[in-house]
């Protein structure tokens, strides 16, 4: 048996009260006159024998009182057989959650506060020569290095509240890869455990790591937030009308009523609003705005609401093109003049004519969208290129010939993975159905007349039918072909036709139809770069293909933060891999040399939000039948308890229990055990 506190085993010299008070206390005789004994015809006599033995008993519960009581006080524990041996050293990992939640307040402070001091409290419990493990949100270099007992009472001083949102899986993964060698290996998570931190998923963790977690009382706290932005069209054209559609979510219990929402571009109000959002649910509001120039913009849509305001700001950013490169191959050059009244026209479209015979095959990545128009021997060399481009987020249309041979175009069609053509048919056909629902026809009709005038078609290709391909048919003839269909094909597409734009095959190069569904496919092509990031969750960020010349590197700067990333060269684009370097929201220029080659936005995790925390029934669920302790934070001598986790079984309730029966022994020996007395006539 071991003592916490061994010190207050000195007050067992409180024992010699008892035995003094016993051994002086002599009984004191008292005369009694009697003026004549003959009336006297009884004599008590006590006997003494029975009267020492209960003033034994009497003194024995004294003593045993005052010994229980002092034993209390010192807090014994036997060592458990389970136990790793005390000499071996401790590896001891904390993990102090430092997120937004745990700012805050509760009647002992701020969460944060609290939880710096309770791991104080828990180091302070250890020997000095343990080696410790400080863990926080930000997962920094420096958190895997093992730390003695007072380096990392500093760090913890240290800490303060971080945008980085992590789960308990991560923290328990992390913990264990400091642990290495032999030893004794705790881990403590002292946390609110909201619940997007605990996560639902089934916690795994090794055996030989004992884990306590330490839940701080948290308060649930109403909470709105700008979740998220999505624009209507994805091509941002100089001093359009634009609109935007911005998700307001309420994390509360009860509804919001009027909560105002602005929009601010380049520091400049665009928008205002008031939304009302439904206890628990989210709403949708479209804001609409004008005015734009080229160029990088940075915007911000925000609301007002407390005490969270973490997530009121939502920061995205755009670019307004001066214009989108269009990459044309024609076949019959007598047949280009209707794609170049299509582009010419409009000056937004850089647009670039090349025959079929003369391609430059490493140039077509750097086009939004490619036109295939009446290639009369389409090559495989083309396809496997196509194929490439496609994949990687570029958009092909194809215009056939349909007087080339068939068999060419088949074997282009297959190395694409498209339907290749059964036959040619010369049949005067209207196209009869159009899928009005899709987005490519959205906003083309004002209102849908009740006769549509639809093309006409005079020869066309049928196409084999296929499955398990992801097609959509925009535009059909009868007998189930098509006329347009879109098909997707990795992070791409493919629009086929069945016939070209010669007015021998269709009149679809004339139709009123042509120029909107045209405009809306090169709209679409446009592979818009995300309007923001989150931080600590998004660890690269992609802009447009760049190239680098030797010894040149990209940055990334906001104010007096810089970085230098790690670049990787993809398809159509260039990744920058920064992992956790940036912990702050705001924006983030991406710079070459001194030009400045985009602007990306970070936004806080809204992991965060909702204020909701697991109860300790549900974090035993999660572990499951793994063995973890729960260590009370309402107990004021955290470090004792702590220490009496680690070191065995306390048994101080049990010395009260015994003083206290102690006591009420001794009084029932004074109250009810009598002498026997003797009579004598």
């Amino acid at each position: 048996m071991n003592f916490l506190y061994p010190g207050f085993l000195f007050a067992l010299l409180a024992i010699a009260i008892p035995i003094v008070i016993h051994l002086f206390n002599f009984r004191k005789y008292k005369k009694v006159y009697f003026s004549n004994v003959a009336f006297l015809k009884e004599v008590k006599e006590q006997n003494s024998s029975r009267q020492n033995l209960k003033n034994l008993l009497i003194l024995l519960c004294r003593i045993l009182a005052i010994v229980f009581l002092v034993l209390a006080f010192a807090r014994p524990y036997f060592t458990n057989n389970t136990q790793t041996d005390l000499d071996v050293r401790k590896v001891i990992s904390v993990f102090v959650d430092n997120s937004y939640s745990m700012d805050a307040v509760n009647k002992e402070g701020s969460l944060l506060d609290e939880a710096k001091r309770t791991a104080k409290k828990i180091v302070s419990s250890y020997a000095l020569n343990d080696k410790f493990q400080l863990l926080t949100n930000d997962f920094e270099g420096k958190h895997q290095r093992l730390l003695n007992k007072e380096e990392i009472l500093s760090a913890i001083d240290e800490i303060k509240v971080s945008p980085i949102h992590r789960e308990l899986q991560q923290i328990i993964n992390r913990q264990q890869a400091v642990f290495t060698g032999e030893g004794s290996y705790i881990s403590y998570v002292i946390s609110d455990f909201q619940e997007s931190f605990a996560g639902k998923e089934q916690i795994k963790k090794e055996e030989n790591n004992q884990i306590s977690l330490i839940k701080l009382n948290a308060n649930a706290l109403p909470n709105i937030a700008v979740d998220s932005v999505s624009f209507l069209s994805p091509v941002h054209l100089p001093g359009t009308s634009e609109k935007i559609v911005v998700k307001v979510r309420n994390y509360s219990e009860e509804d919001a009523q009027n909560i105002p929402l602005k929009l601010l571009i380049n520091n400049q109000q665009k928008a205002v609003a008031n939304v009302t959002v439904k206890a628990g649910q989210s709403k949708y509001d479209t804001l609409s705005f004008n005015g734009l120039s080229t160029g990088w913009q940075k915007a911000v849509v925000s609301i007002k609401d407390f005490p969270l305001t973490f997530d009121d700001n939502l920061n995205f950013t755009f670019n307004v093109n001066q214009n989108q490169s269009v990459l044309v191959i024609n076949g019959k050059q007598e047949l280009s003049k209707y794609v170049d009244a299509l582009y010419g026209a409009d000056p937004y479209f850089n647009l670039t004519r090349v025959p079929e015979n003369n391609i430059n095959y490493t140039a077509i990545s750097k086009f939004s969208l490619v036109v295939l128009n009446a290639l009369q021997n389409p090559s495989t060399g083309l396809a496997n290129e196509l194929k490439n481009y496609i994949n990687n987020g570029g958009s092909v249309v194809i215009f056939p010939d349909v007087s080339a041979s068939k068999e060419v175009y088949n074997e282009f069609l297959k190395t694409l993975n498209l339907p290749t053509v059964v036959q040619v048919n010369k049949a005067d056909i209207k196209v009869n159905q159009v899928e009005l629902k899709h987005p490519l026809f959205k906003d083309v009709f004002e209102q849908l007349p009740e006769k549509m005038d639809l093309p006409q078609v005079h020869q066309y290709f049928s196409y084999a039918k296929t499955q398990g391909q992801y097609q959509e048919n925009l535009m059909q003839l009868p007998l189930g072909n098509f006329f347009l269909a879109k098909f997707s094909k990795g992070i791409g597409s493919v629009y086929l036709l069945s016939s070209g734009l010669n007015e021998t095959e269709s009149n679809f190069a004339r139709h009123p139809l042509f120029i909107p569904v045209m405009y809306k496919i090169t709209f679409a092509s446009v592979k818009d770069l995300p309007l923001f990031y989150t931080v600590g969750k998004d660890h690269a960020i992609e802009t447009a293909q760049t190239t680098l010349g030797k010894n040149q590197t990209l940055k990334i700067i906001n104010d007096d933060f810089e970085v230098i990333p790690e670049v990787k060269q993809n398809a159509n684009k260039t990744l920058l891999y920064i992992d956790d370097q940036i912990k702050k929201a705001g924006f983030y220029e991406v710079k070459k040399a001194d030009s400045t080659l985009a602007i990306v936005a970070f936004n806080d995790d809204r992991s965060e939000s909702l204020m909701k925390f697991s109860t300790q029934d549900d974090l035993e669920k999660l572990f499951g039948k793994q063995h973890i302790r729960f260590t009370d934070t309402s107990n004021k001598s955290i470090q004792s308890a702590v220490d009496i986790k680690n070191n065995g079984t306390e048994l101080w309730k049990l010395c009260l229990i015994l003083c206290l029966v102690s006591i009420l022994t001794e009084i029932l020996l004074i109250r009810f055990y009598k002498i026997q007395k003797h009579t004598h006539s």
